[in-house]
């Protein structure tokens, strides 16, 4: 197993997924209906025409899909020694909507490894550029590295015996291994980095309220979403998110859980969606941040998610604002902290 020294010692680590990733019509459909958005934009071209898009819109964490694909090379090859990774803060920098016929190009990066009271903190940074070669996404992911020694001796065998089929076929993982060494080849960038398209700060925007009509402090109408054990495993398949954890209760038990988990990142799909309905223009996030603090446990009934929201800030310069978005179940906190950078027409 390796220790975190060795990890540290992959900082900077980086490579260019050798195959890009198209946004789908029906894909967006199918993650929308997974995280319960339900935003026409997401769903018919003539509402999001009238938002000023010129095609479907997918929803704010999508792009989670295609970093799904593009990491599985650095957790399955590159970072060896840990039995399960565990989600805990999560960042999205939204630089244009994606939108239907987009074709996203991954770059991953091992950015950060931090030891904190005996846990290793790794952080993967993904960037997507499209078609016109400009990034318009940026997404942080972080998770805590856990070996063997914190969970069941088992849990590793019984996930072989459970998971799904064909996932080592990605494309990420038939990545040229050139330079596993530390340094693998990537396309060259521009002298002062990769150009960053500033459609979502730009457009011309639709959204239900306009910023004089909004002001600090004002709260969001709350919604509670229901979640099934047939949620988890629809997001799974959608998202391609198979850890067991999240619909098998054997492999949950032998992880330390209670019960079967939510995904982190289907609870986070959840609260963007709760904004950009309220919002009423998808494209109009520009970046939105979470730090989880509980996980949402669904036993064989359902489990409720209860979000709430209000506006922390407001920034007339610049005619945006910033919600913070809070979400519960059973009572316990599922946000430590989760932020919402939004603008208004």
């Amino acid at each position: 197993m390796e220790t975190v020294s060795d990890t540290a010692g992959l900082v900077g680590y980086r490579y260019r997924v050798p195959d890009y990733y198209e946004v789908g019509r029906e894909k967006i459909r199918e993650y929308a209906r997974a995280v319960q958005d339900f935003h026409p934009a997401h769903w018919s071209e003539d509402a999001a025409w009238a938002l000023g898009h010129s095609e479907l819109v997918a929803p704010t964490t999508f792009v989670s899909i295609a970093a799904m694909l593009a990491n599985r090379r650095l957790f399955q090859e590159i970072i060896t020694g840990y039995d399960v990774f565990v989600q805990t803060d999560q960042v999205f920098e939204l630089y244009k909507p994606l939108l239907t016929g987009d074709r996203l190009v991954g770059d991953v990066e091992l950015s950060s490894v931090r030891t904190i009271a005996g846990k290793d903190l790794l952080t993967v940074t993904n960037t997507f550029t499209d078609q016109s070669g400009d990034v318009v996404h940026i997404m942080h992911t972080t998770v805590v590295g856990v070996t063997g020694e914190e969970v069941d001796a088992g849990v590793g065998d019984a996930i072989d015996r459970v998971l799904m089929h064909g996932l080592e076929m990605s494309p990420s993982a038939s990545a040229t291994s050139e330079g596993v060494d530390g340094s693998p080849a990537v396309a060259a960038e521009p002298e002062d980095g990769p150009q960053l398209s500033m459609v979502s700060r730009t457009r011309p925007l639709r959204t239900t309220f306009r910023f004089e009509d909004v002001a600090a402090g004002a709260e969001l109408p709350p919604r509670t979403v229901r979640l099934t054990r047939g949620d988890l495993v629809n997001y799974a398949g959608v998202s391609g998110d198979a850890n067991p954890i999240h619909w098998h209760a054997d492999v949950a038990a032998l992880a330390g859980l209670p019960d079967v988990i939510a995904h982190g990142m289907l609870t986070m799909g959840l609260g963007a969606g709760f904004v950009s309905e309220w919002l009423g223009d998808p494209g109009a996030i520009t970046r939105y941040k979470v730090r989880l603090s509980n996980y949402t446990v669904v036993e064989s009934g359902s489990a409720g998610l209860e979000l709430t929201g209000r506006i922390k800030s407001v920034d007339p310069a610049t005619r945006s604002a910033v919600v913070v978005v809070t979400a519960k179940s059973a009572g316990r906190k599922v946000f430590g902290l989760a932020t919402v950078d939004v603008r208004f027409a």
